[in-house]
């Protein structure tokens, strides 16, 4: 296969930019797509090439693969990287890019068309013995056959749409009687959100760990997995906080765990960059789901590896072997990211979309910020409300932690409301630092109060000091000698 000389990014914001980087260092060219919403966005400025999409909404815009295709045709485009998100687990898509005779990096269509939905994925690895959580294997309709079903399981149970992500179509049932109901409820989510109201049940474990192992494969046979990275820190049963190495794995069930997310990829012939999601309760693991796709939270892995992962899914990706084996992988040091959404954590974590008015970003040993805003930009209302992510690298997990506080501390954001201080919440928080959290932490340890005492305490603190320093100053003029004329120095004034 050639070398791929230039590639079409077809996403927006902060992953464009990260793939351009790896692009740019491999000599690649790069061509981004926008919406009118991100006509001036970093990404567009970027790139060798941008073309426009059409209006704001997704469905309008990132969300058109014919016109996408049709953009690499004219522009010449070797490959397509979907990034996350958008069309980046779209089979059809994907089919469609190879059927134009474009290179897509990803994995191959049928291996996201089976992983993409949770029961499909069940079966499919149903012969490789992987572990899995106690529920239903097929979809579920009959509410009274299902009540049974939940009962034998134990309640409390978890209701899933079978094509579901993000923490759309999930229910939560404490009791028999909330059943109905919220059944109901997760099956017309699921409709709305993914046009396939099929739901199936699982046992709902009240404090698990959510760890996760990444994996790439290539083409010639050979799967390897880059360790893991504990993502258990969730609202809405979505990620907030992730890190790598998870604080509880050891050794040998490391190994277990990462053998059988390599036993999942090769159920399904899987090659690229890819994520199997595992539940972690009381010594245990149980198989959650596939990602075919690259992970938000992929740099904590690049940081603690050294494997640029955008890189190898492109070498993947031009029919090259994988630039490493599983001896040769070790981990180094440990690594935390912070998503900084646009959010209100006082206010359920609500989006808060507004304008940039300041913002800068956070530098130093360690950090690394991955984003696409700046100053002055408005946050659109129609798309996932992540600013950036926020990175730390330490020698160890303390020294990560250490790192996060001060780069959340130095990173200047007004204007609209953002996680970072639910984020240095969360670091300072003595579950967190003791390595003793699970994905109940929201929920169990969080309350919007605790960070208002903090930024009372904080601003009592910096109150006290502004106070004395105005007295010192105050007395200070007082005592000034202006001499003859009465003029006080441009320099002195800007003082007082």
């Amino acid at each position: 296969m050639p070398k791929i000389k230039k590639i079409l990014i077809a996403n927006r914001g902060e992953i464009v930019l990260r793939i351009m980087r790896s692009c740019k260092e491999l000599e690649i060219k790069t061509v981004a797509v926008y919406s009118d919403a991100d006509r001036n966005s970093p990404h567009v400025k970027y790139a060798d090439e941008a073309v426009l999409l059409g209006p704001p909404p997704s469905n309008q815009s990132y969300l058109l693969g014919d016109k996408i295709i049709e953009y690499c045709k004219n522009l010449n485009v070797d490959a397509v990287h979907p990034g996350y998100g958008f069309l980046s687990e779209n089979a059809e898509f994907a089919k469609a890019v190879k059927d134009a005779g474009i290179i897509f990096i990803g994995p191959e269509p049928e291996a996201i068309r089976l992983m993409g939905d949770k029961l499909q994925a069940k079966d499919t690895v149903k012969d490789y013995n992987i572990p899995m959580i106690p529920g239903t294997d097929k979809a579920i309709t009959d509410i009274e056959k299902a009540k049974d079903i939940s009962l034998n399981i134990g309640y409390p149970i978890l209701i899933k749409a079978a094509a579901g992500g993000g923490g759309k179509g999930m229910r939560v049932v404490e009791k028999p009687e909330d059943f109905e109901e919220q059944m109901k409820t997760a099956v017309n989510e699921a409709v709305s959100a993914f046009g396939n109201g099929a739901v199936f049940i699982e046992k709902y474990f009240t404090a698990p760990r959510h760890i996760e192992i990444q994996i790439m494969a290539d083409n010639f046979g050979n799967t390897v997995y880059l360790f893991e990275r504990e993502c258990s820190v969730q609202r809405r049963h979505q990620k907030v906080i992730e890190e790598a190495p998870s604080a509880v794995l050891t050794p040998e069930l490391r190994k277990k765990m990462g053998e059988t997310a390599v036993n999942v990829a090769k159920s399904c012939n899987y090659t690229g960059a890819g994520t199997v999601e595992f539940l972690y309760n009381d010594g245990e693991f149980y198989f959650l789901e596939m990602n075919t796709r690259l992970q938000v939270e992929h740099p904590v892995t690049e940081l603690i590896t050294g494997i640029d992962l955008v890189k190898e899914q492109i070498r993947v990706a031009e029919g090259k072997k994988l630039s490493f084996s599983q001896d040769e992988l070790k981990i180094n040091g440990h690594a935390i990211e912070v998503r900084v959404y646009a959010e209100d954590p006082n206010n359920n974590f609500l989006p808060d979309i507004g304008k940039l008015i300041e913002y800068k970003k956070p530098e130093g040993p360690g950090v690394r910020v991955d984003d696409g805003f700046e100053e002055e930009m408005d946050i659109p209302v129609h798309y996932d409300p992540m600013i950036a992510k926020l990175i730390t690298y330490g020698k160890n997990r303390t020294e990560a932690i250490e790192r996060m506080i001060r780069a959340i501390d130095d990173y200047k954001v007004s204007g609209i409301q953002t996680t970072l201080p639910f984020g240095k919440f969360v670091m300072k928080n003595e579950a967190f630092v003791k390595g003793n959290y699970s994905t109940g932490f929201v929920k169990n340890l969080f309350k919007p109060e605790f960070m208002k005492e903090k930024v009372n305490e904080e601003e009592s603190i910096l109150a006290g000091i502004l106070a004395a320093k105005f007295i010192a100053e105050k007395n200070s003029r007082h005592s000034f000698k202006t001499g003859d004329s009465g003029k006080i120095s441009n320099w002195k004034r800007n003082r007082m």
